[in-house]
Order: C-alpha cells, then structure tokens, then sequence
C-alpha cells in the first residue's frame, strides 16, 4: 500500500477569493503543523484547481481508520485556534470524505491530481471495486501518471464537531478515486476515457461522479514541522 496508512481523509471545498493569500499562509503555517501533530496523521497534502478556480483538494494520509475518532483529533475538531475559527468560514460548499482506504498503488503525491467523487450504483459495489483496482494496477507505470488510490466513506460514530459547526455542515462522498501524475494531459485521458461518466456507469457506478483537476500546492509530513 503506497498511502501512508489504512486510512485518509480527503476533503473539498471553495475558498473564497478574497481569503486566498490568508488561507495558504494559515493553512500551510497552522493548520498544517496543528494536524500533523496528532498521533497518526502520517502526510497532508494541498491542491488547488488546475484552472485557477477557487477549488481546493487535500488529503491527509492516517495510520489507522481509528485516528479519526481518536482524543488528539476531536480536541483539535472541538477547540479550534482564533485563526482557524476566522477561516472556517470561508470554507464554501465543503466535501469531506473520512475513509478508508481500499486500493492504492504507487505515489501518492505528485505535482497534478485527478480526483472523481462517486457512488456504486444499487447492488454493483463488489462489481465497481474489482473493476477500478483493475484499473488502478495499470497506472502507476503509464506514461504522465505516478499513483492512484480508491477511498471509501465512512463515518466515525462522534458527535458534530465545532468545526463543521462553524462551516454550517459538511457534506460527503461514497467513493473518491485519486490519480496523480506529471503530466495533466495523462490525467485529462484518463477522465476522459476510463473514468468518464459513461465508462464509470458502465462499470457499476451511479451516473453523478464529479471529477476535478488540481495542482500541488503544498505537501508535508510530520517531521517536516520539526
């Protein structure tokens, strides 16, 4: 397994463009060091939208399912610094998928990330898994492309946090499916052909997978805020 663990937390969200400088600055300096700080986060990661848009990808990369639910996390979720609580609410239209982590194959962090949020249709799950670690196991190697992982949702049993609170809510995906690479024109293949929406229902997917493309922006590992 190429992820730093068994377990992950992918999230997605709108940053509002007035906030763009702050939020790198707050994100990368605090919030990073903050996070990486619990036991059992092993790696963050940041990307932010490919095309310039106000959309931001990050993954942290967790020892064990257990984390997210473990004291070290909730009292970070429950008490959060006076600037995490100024950005919080500038986090717009919040995805976060608390996971575990089904296939994953090669690197996990490269300069370009494809990401598709997506759902088994009724019955396929078995079907759509076997399907897409088939298709992961060919991609570290092609031409562009360094890795891809398959996450699955799954919520702790804990109560809301303060948090999401002041974010109004978080809403989840079933599914994510992340592809990284060198080169963006492999990624575009790839949702284009196997991971378009055609090809996603055809494979036992639901037919309401939203992708998106990003660049890196920031990655660190627990040492690193030493």
């Amino acid at each position: 397994m190429s992820l730093l663990g068994e377990a992950a937390l992918a999230m997605w969200w709108d940053m509002a463009p007035e906030m763009r400088t702050e939020f790198e600055h707050w994100h990368s300096h605090e919030h990073f060091p903050e996070r990486l700080a619990i036991p059992g986060f092993r790696r963050a990661s940041r990307w932010t939208s490919a095309t310039g848009g106000p959309g931001v990808f990050v993954m942290y990369e967790l020892e064990r399912y257990e984390v997210l639910s473990s004291p070290g996390y909730l009292a970070s979720l429950n008490t959060p610094s006076p600037w995490s609580t100024k950005m919080m609410p500038h986090h717009r239209n919040m995805v976060r998928c608390q996971s575990r982590v089904l296939e994953s194959r090669g690197a996990a962090v490269a300069r370009h990330a494809m990401t598709v949020r997506l759902s088994p249709a009724p019955g396929r799950d078995e079907e759509l898994r076997a399907s897409l670690r088939t298709l992961i196991d060919s991609l570290p190697m092609r031409p562009g492309l360094t890795g891809a992982h398959l996450l699955k949702h799954e919520a702790p049993p804990i109560a809301q946090t303060t948090e999401q609170k002041i974010r109004g809510g978080d809403q989840v995906a079933d599914w994510v499916f992340v592809a990284v690479g060198y080169e963006p024109a492999a990624l575009e293949e790839l949702a284009n052909l196997q991971l378009s929406q055609q090809a996603l229902v055809e494979l036992g997917a639901a037919a309401d997978a939203v992708s998106g493309m990003f660049s890196l922006s920031s990655s660190a590992i627990p040492a690193d805020m030493q």
